[in-house]
């Protein structure tokens, strides 16, 4: 005769599958924008498209991206309230820099076995970076995979989309010799690295260690340094926009450092000159986690480059004329900026001075 075994005997907890959904419901609430329609639980997340009506030629950007071996640290750490904010930047910052808006998001949670609590931080970040980005948190999965991965195990992926009228939209093309690059400062390692990152500073050291304050990180742990969340650029710089600033181009710096994202925001037939300075490093601040991680790891400069942000969240191109007025629009949604570049005729790469 057949054994009985249930859905949960196989290592599936549908009920705790509910309670975790009873968990994020405020949160995923607190995400909501006018235009959401319904709530959790439906076959299809709804969003009403009645505002595209009022641009002459929508356009509908999308990006969708993950978080990486940063997770693993969050794990080991037992800290899953951040994750989700790394998340929502790795998206909604990418599809800011063409100058769109982003609307919506949808999160995929797959777990090794379901535990309510650690999804309630898990999508309460997302929810949080959701809100800094202004879009709605609109649906999800959540996927127990017993067998497939460890029971602690988790990883995630985001998807969004955003909109922009077809003659707002920025990027190369726009972009002229002579013009200006801005950076505007991380928050921190931000999302890209962490490979590196476990190899020279998380492996065989004890939780405990990781927790300690450090002299060379400012007073601050490691765990704390390199759990800090991901800068959400994406809501400023679309009220920034909104309000006229006249921006030619943005590069978003994630993996592959400067010299492999700020070319993206170049033509073939133009140069970004970064003004990387000499042993001291670069004529802006960069956060003490990152020159820990690039002398643990002894980076040459060409390395670190293309390895870390250099505390470069976030690049902004604009006419030597604009700085002024651009630098003033950040300010007010609470950026600060810095020169750090400037274009000049080249064949479309990032090159150092």
């Amino acid at each position: 005769m057949a054994e009985h075994i249930t859905y949960a005997d196989a290592g599936v907890d549908v009920d705790e599958g509910a309670r975790a959904v009873d968990a994020i419901k405020d949160a995923v609430a607190s995400t909501n924008r006018p235009e959401v329609i319904g709530g959790l639980g439906g076959f299809g997340s709804c969003f009403s498209a009645a505002a595209l009506k009022d641009m002459d030629d929508p356009v509908l950007v999308s990006g969708t991206d993950g978080v990486g071996t940063k997770l693993a640290i969050a794990q080991l750490l037992n800290r899953h309230d951040t994750v989700g904010q790394d998340l929502v930047a790795m998206c909604a910052d990418d599809v800011v820099v063409i100058g769109a808006e982003p609307l919506f998001f949808l999160d995929y949670v797959a777990v090794g076995k379901l535990e309510a609590e650690a999804m309630a931080q898990i999508v309460g970040g997302i929810a949080e970076g959701c809100r800094q980005a202004g879009c709605a948190l609109v649906g999800g999965e959540m996927a127990e995979h017993p067998g497939v991965m460890d029971p602690k195990d988790y990883d995630l992926a985001g998807f969004v989309v955003g909109v922009v009228d077809r003659a707002h939209m920025i990027g190369p093309e726009l972009v002229q010799e002579g013009d200006v690059v801005l950076g505007i400062p991380s928050s921190g390692i931000h999302s890209n690295g962490y490979s590196l990152v476990r190899k020279v500073a998380i492996e065989g050291r004890s939780v405990e260690e990781l927790c300690e304050p450090r002299e060379d990180l400012g007073g601050e742990s490691l765990a704390d340094a390199v759990l800090r969340p991901t800068t959400i650029y994406a809501g400023g710089l679309v009220r920034a926009l909104r309000s006229g600033a006249p921006i030619h181009a943005m590069a978003h710096i994630t993996g592959g450092g400067i010299t492999e994202n700020l070319n993206r925001a170049l033509p073939c037939d133009l140069d970004a000159v970064v003004y990387r300075g000499g042993e001291d490093g670069p004529a802006w601040d960069v956060p003490p986690v990152i020159t820990y991680m690039v002398n643990a790891a002894q980076l040459t400069q060409d390395e670190a480059y293309k390895t870390f942000n250099m505390g470069v969240g976030m690049s902004v191109i604009c006419a030597p004329a604009d700085v002024e007025a651009v630098s003033a629009a950040l300010a007010a949604e609470g950026f600060s900026t810095f020169e750090m570049g400037k274009v000049v005729a080249g064949t479309g790469k990032v090159v150092y001075e």
